[in-house]
């Protein structure tokens, strides 16, 4: 058996896409796109020694697009075999992946109107909505804990991962050869603080285990004291009047927030103010969250047993067309806007930085993880100026930066996932974390548990 890492390798947090070879099958475990500020050098393609009728099935951890981004290019090359995930996250990435089509799509004329003036050959999509849509036909999605057949010689089994809805760690248990080995991807892991979602809940063992690495050097900030100085910041800026830009990522930083908000209007800690969703693409997941109450945590479940829905169209306003999101520009503070992309790589959060990003009265709150090289990345490291849309913006507005809020584990918590694979003593294999932190966590693990870790490159093969 062979594996062969094609993405979220060598010290790169994006791209995850896993090919997992046998005598009898080959499966594909994720299939993301290239982020950040090198995500257009070529990387964003699918390797030609690996056609994709080749390709037995794909199974997908998480529907994020880091995670799920170059699938469609995978059906515009060819493929028609099954596609497994859980329910929601089927119906997670069907709204992904349909709205980075189009971004795709508005971007390539952008940059050719400036290649048609300079004389240049003009850029094609990565793929379109019409490589999107077949998936819903190849959709094979199975609850969490269920087993079920991937492929000849390959079962597989989905585990809470606690990251966004729907999200999963993946079991394969594959018979090669005579012999049965079990392999687990942990997809990205979320903390055990984070609202909405129960906490992960990992398989008990494995023989190979794929470890995301994206906090492995440090934990993020208690999470009631994040939430504290969240609810201090709004309220300052509330009593300022001030205009608040949240770059969030349509699925779960999104109902994350709101989730917040909503709570603190319940009990009165804010009074009522503008709280304004601006993506259509947000718009549409928080209905998939509405959907699927039975993935929730006893604290959500509870909040609504009291009558407090917080996905409910009363505690937000939702601006769908782009005239809507225009309208936004006269929108007088005090008031919230929360519009993707969450690393302000593209979307709608980009024209309202355009727009706001030089007025002293702006707060920026980044609650994510922002890739290196992108814009967030860039207002994180306190740049005083920065372009967007080929404009030189200053930065005068303030920046806040709430780790506590990542919907990724850190170091204590990613720790912990594994504590249950250990006593199996596992080859690791650690992934999908910059080289810091991948380094710093092996050497927790290599600490605590005695294994040794390895971290490949991109596009290594492991047998």
């Amino acid at each position: 058996m062979k594996i062969q890492v094609l993405g979220a390798a060598g010290g790169e947090v994006t791209g995850s896409a896993y090919l997992v070879r046998t005598a009898h099958a080959t499966v594909l475990v994720d299939a993301g796109l290239f982020q950040g500020a090198d995500s257009d050098d070529g990387r964003n393609t699918w390797p030609a020694e690996v056609p994709p009728s080749s390709i037995d099935a794909v199974v997908l951890t998480h529907a994020h697009l880091d995670h799920t981004g170059r699938l469609p290019l995978l059906v515009k090359l060819g493929y028609e075999g099954p596609v497994f995930s859980t329910p929601a996250t089927m119906e997670l990435a069907g709204i992904i992946l349909l709205d980075s089509a189009k971004l795709q799509a508005q971007d390539a004329i952008r940059i050719n109107r400036k290649r048609e003036r300079a004389g240049e050959d003009p850029v094609q999509p990565l793929y379109g909505p019409e490589h999107v849509e077949p998936l819903a036909d190849l959709a094979r999605t199975h609850p969490l804990a269920t087993p079920f057949e991937v492929a000849r010689g390959v079962r597989g089994r989905f585990f809470e991962a606690g990251h966004i809805l729907g999200s999963a760690s993946l079991e394969l248990i594959v018979d090669d050869a005579g012999t049965t080995r079990t392999l687990v991807f942990s997809g990205d892991l979320g903390p055990t603080t984070l609202p909405i979602l129960r906490e992960f809940a990992p398989p008990e063992r494995a023989d190979w285990v794929f470890l995301e690495s994206t906090y492995g050097d440090r934990d993020h900030r208690g999470y009631p004291e994040t939430v504290a100085e969240f609810t201090g910041i709004v309220s300052g800026v509330v009593q300022q009047g001030g205009k608040i830009l949240v770059p969030t990522f349509a699925v779960g930083r999104a109902q994350q927030i709101l989730y917040h908000l909503a709570v603190l209007f319940r009990d009165g800690t804010l009074p009522r103010f503008p709280v304004i969703l601006d993506s259509p693409m947000a718009v549409e997941a928080t209905r998939v969250y509405v959907r699927h109450p039975e993935l929730f945590d006893e604290e959500m479940q509870a909040l609504s047993d009291r009558g407090v829905e917080p996905f409910h169209a009363a505690h937000f306003r939702a601006t769908v067309t782009a005239e809507e999101s225009k309208t936004l520009n006269d929108l007088a503070g005090p008031c919230v806007i929360l519009a993707g992309s969450g690393m302000c790589t593209g979307g709608r959060i980009l024209h309202h930085l355009k727009q706001n990003l030089w007025k002293p009265d702006t707060h920026v709150l980044i609650v994510g993880y922002q890739a290196r090289g992108s814009l967030g990345r860039r207002l994180v490291e306190r740049e005083e100026h920065v372009s967007i849309h080929g404009e030189r913006i200053a930065v005068r507005g303030r920046i806040h930066t709430l780790g506590g809020f990542s919907a990724h584990a850190g170091r204590s918590d990613l720790l912990k996932w594994f504590s249950h694979l250990a006593p199996s003593r596992p080859r690791v294999i650690l992934t999908h974390g910059e080289d810091a932190p991948r380094r710093a966590l092996a050497e927790r693990i290599q600490s605590d548990f005695r294994l040794d870790c390895h971290l490949p490159d991109l596009g290594e093969t492991l047998e």
